[in-house]
């Protein structure tokens, strides 16, 4: 009997250490945003709006400055007030628009939102391999960049990107903004994904997937030179009603929003 408790334990130990901790957002029971209460292409604000709540209580003073008191209210106030603003990136262009709003523009919006609060700046960074980089070097580099955010309590945003390769040439097919909710703390060993938690702003939902090195060339002929990950997200749909038949998209990580 002794000897049977004591194998159990130690296979409860073994699973624990299997298991890296999480870094989780600082506010688990907030209410998802849903960017259908307003367009299909709101998926920005809502994702912005999304990491403010699920914020610590620092970050969650930028909600002060969201007026309105359902999703659909607050989201439009994002866009009108903070949206339609002039873009310092896109000339003669707002911020936001039908097409959605890019990750620098988003940051601006982010910052703006933040103004008089004691807050300090968010960044935005293209997360795509450095000079002198190796694909595996940018994965680690990639985790402890989303870790540093969610340890300063700001939920980082995501930036996705669908691809297909169609006729020798890689195509976007269409974007779109998560909220990172959670991710391991720590990397395995050899490790070549981490499994993560995300709010999506498509129905306000929260999902999980993981984020790994590819296991084709993408943008490349070989692997070694691959310069993006790839973002195993199982229930986001973004981009696959464009797909043609017969062909296989991949969703790539390509940039990311929050405090380093």
């Amino acid at each position: 009997m002794f000897l049977r408790l004591g194998s159990l334990l130690l296979g409860f130990g073994l699973l624990n250490l299997a298991a890296q901790p999480l870094r989780e957002a600082p506010n688990l029971a907030a209410k998802p945003a849903n960017q259908l209460v307003v367009s299909g292409n709101a998926c920005g604000p809502t994702a912005l709006l999304n990491a403010f709540r699920f914020a610590n209580k620092d970050w969650q003073r930028a909600s002060t400055n969201i007026q309105g008191d359902t999703d659909k209210r607050q989201i439009y106030t994002i866009i009108r007030e903070y949206g339609m603003r002039p873009s310092k990136h896109l000339k003669n262009r707002s911020r936001w628009s039908r097409k959605g709003v890019s990750i620098a523009d988003l940051c601006d919006m982010g910052n703006e939102l933040t103004h008089r609060q004691f807050l300090p700046q968010l960044s935005q960074q293209v997360l795509f391999l450095e000079v002198g980089e190796t694909p595996e070097e940018l994965f680690i580099r990639i985790q402890r960049l989303l870790n540093t955010s969610l340890r300063k309590g700001f939920p980082p945003i995501l930036s996705l990107r669908r691809y297909v390769q169609r006729d020798h040439k890689w195509i976007l097919l269409e974007a779109h903004f998560v909220t990172l909710r959670s991710l391991p703390r720590k990397l395995e060993k050899n490790a070549r994904s981490f499994p993560v938690t995300y709010i999506d702003p498509w129905g306000g939902k929260i999902a999980s997937g993981s984020i790994s090195l590819p296991t084709s060339p993408i943008f490349a002929t070989t692997l070694a030179a691959t310069p993006c990950l790839e973002a195993i997200f199982a229930d986001a749909a973004v981009g696959k009603k464009l797909e043609k038949p017969g062909e296989q998209s991949v969703l790539l990580l390509s940039a990311a929003m929050g405090r380093w």
